[in-house]
């Protein structure tokens, strides 16, 4: 068989230009609506069109930039409806993996009670509002992971990264939003308990909370 189409190191660049890109968006460098224009890019990080153009494509299929005829490539716009149908996936996936806690591994579990340290351990640092957002949905994420299912992570992993550009413009617009750690540390302390069901069991918990994350988040962007 030929190799001789392969191109790693091509490759390589293409993921670094969509990482790069992802944290300029993530890190609200730029704002929702930019032009994401391949020659500016490509000069700016020093690399072709073409690896821009691919690394664009990317960005659409993440959700996290849109294509439109004849205007090319901008950030995404976070919309009302998007965000609602995020958290309903995540209230899904999430709410499976807390009502699996008894039937999952040790590993699965522990990996829930480490996402939870390292999150408070970075609200008692006073981290940046960027590293807790990271750290806070790293630990919702790890819920999932409570199901034991690769695909379901998955799913959530690709989720986060679609929240991650709300969260950025909330970022932006309300740079004193609170932690959830007392939130976060209670919904742990129920799993342990054996408290999963009823009106003040842990999945009662995860949906209040997730029922508020969508409402401050509507509210901020002023898509409510």
């Amino acid at each position: 068989m030929d190799f001789g189409t392969l191109r790693l190191e091509h490759s390589s660049t293409v993921d670094r230009v969509v990482e790069e890109l992802r944290r300029a968006v993530f890190d609200g460098e730029v704002e929702s609506g930019t032009a994401l224009r391949e020659v500016a890019l490509a000069e700016s990080l020093g690399v072709s069109r073409p690896t821009v153009r691919e690394a664009l494509t990317v960005l659409v299929a993440d959700g996290l930039a849109t294509r439109e005829p004849h205007r090319g490539v901008s950030v995404a716009t976070p919309r009302a409806e998007s965000v609602r149908d995020v958290c309903r996936a995540r209230a899904v996936l999430e709410g499976a993996g807390v009502r699996r806690w008894h039937d999952a591994g040790d590993p699965a579990r522990t990996a829930v009670r480490e996402a939870l340290d390292r999150y408070t351990g970075a609200v008692a640092a006073g981290a940046s509002y960027r590293e807790l957002n990271a750290l806070h949905l790293a630990f919702h994420v790890s819920l999932v992971g409570l199901t034991g299912s690769p695909r379901l992570v998955a799913m959530a992993e690709d989720l986060v990264l679609e929240l991650k550009l709300a969260l950025a413009q909330v970022d932006r617009i309300r740079r004193n939003a609170h932690d959830q750690a007392d939130s976060h540390t209670r919904l742990v302390v129920l799993l342990e308990a054996g408290r999963i069901e009823g009106a003040d069991g842990a999945s009662a918990e995860l949906d209040a909370h997730l029922r508020d994350a969508e409402t401050s988040i509507l509210e901020a962007l002023a898509l409510g």
